[in-house]
């Protein structure tokens, strides 16, 4: 089945809103269907949307203040009485602050935990690389049992938020502060686990996760113009990869390249490695962050700045494809 993709999703006024709002709504409608949601916060209620929940069940709001780590101990605690709690933060602060916490109370002892990191990536813009994170993707798809999700949109992030919601597992989903284009529409799939194509090619395979998946279709739309066909894969879940998805898109075009508004080392692109060359190994480019830190910008200023608009992405994906033959497997 065609994956439903937003009529205007190139032009110029695609409708845009930050991911963190699909959150906001998806929670509230988590908490409607199941009493043991419960909702605890690190002080930072309205920015990371949470305030929804708050409002419509004060009972089963817990704001712990500036304490990260023991946001996630009571929450691991809470699950572990059968409530099912998600925490919110920024992601500079939760995981990048109490990561061992998480490690030890909710991923080691299987908790369904639901960490929430907002504000992630240079996005966040002019508060500059302390709260710009960028590690959070290697630092939580290392952690046993934990399911790692970026969604593309907001429409996509509701989804997300509801299916954490009931997948019993520790979970840790990725938002960003922005504004970002909308690609998704309410019929578009969403599952944990599984990968969509959302452009059909055969030169090139680009991979998106989070925002980025937009950024690689406007990219592939650009390279048509040049004669370069791309296909896009939108990977919302890192962690469980959907392999079958991603391993069909690679032998079909023979080359690859990824984008995350991350760092490559580790985070999406290193995943994306690890699997073709444990099966399909092929060349492979990763876009992102390149072992730096962020700097303090106007967002989309940033995202010009280290290469990961889909103009930039583009160049370097036509240089690459100029460079690079493809791979098939006999």
């Amino acid at each position: 089945m065609k994956y439903p993709l937003v009529d205007n999703v190139y032009a110029d006024d695609v409708a845009s809103e930050p991911t963190r709002a699909g959150f906001g709504r998806g929670l509230k409608v988590a908490g409607d269907k199941n009493d043991q949601v419960v909702a605890l916060c690190a002080d930072l209620t309205e920015s990371t949307q949470m305030s929804k929940f708050k409002e419509a069940f004060p009972e089963r709001f817990v704001e712990i203040g500036v304490a990260e780590q023991n946001l996630v101990t009571v929450a691991s605690g809470m699950a572990r009485m059968g409530k099912i709690p998600f925490t919110t933060s920024y992601a500079a602060f939760s995981p990048g602050r109490n990561w061992e916490q998480i490690r030890t109370t909710i991923a080691l002892n299987d908790q369904p935990v639901k960490i929430v990191g907002s504000h992630a990536g240079v996005s966040v813009g002019p508060d500059g690389a302390t709260h710009q994170m960028l590690e959070d993707i290697a630092l939580m798809r290392v952690l046993p049992n934990m399911v790692v999700v970026a969604p593309g949109d907001s429409v996509e992030a509701e989804k997300a938020t509801l299916a954490i919601a009931e997948n019993g597992k520790p979970s840790y989903i990725r938002l960003a502060r922005e504004k970002t284009p909308i690609f998704s529409t309410p019929d578009s799939p969403f599952e944990i686990g599984k990968a969509y194509v959302l452009r059909e090619g055969h030169d090139v395979t680009l991979m998106g996760t989070g925002t980025m998946s937009y950024q690689m279709l406007v990219a592939a739309n650009e390279l048509e113009k040049h004669g370069i066909h791309a296909e896009v894969v939108h990977v919302p879940t890192i962690k469980p990869l959907d392999e079958k998805t991603i391993l069909a898109s690679a032998k079909k075009t023979g080359r690859v390249v990824t984008a995350e508004e991350a760092q490559i080392a580790g985070g999406f692109g290193g995943a994306i490695a690890e699997l073709l060359t444990d099966n399909l190994p092929m060349p492979l480019k990763r876009i992102g962050m390149q072992d730096r830190f962020g700097e303090s910008g106007e967002p989309n200023e940033l995202l010009d700045h280290f290469g990961l608009t889909g103009a930039k992405i583009a160049l370097a994906v036509k240089e690459f494809v100029e460079n690079t033959p493809q791979y098939h497997r006999d």
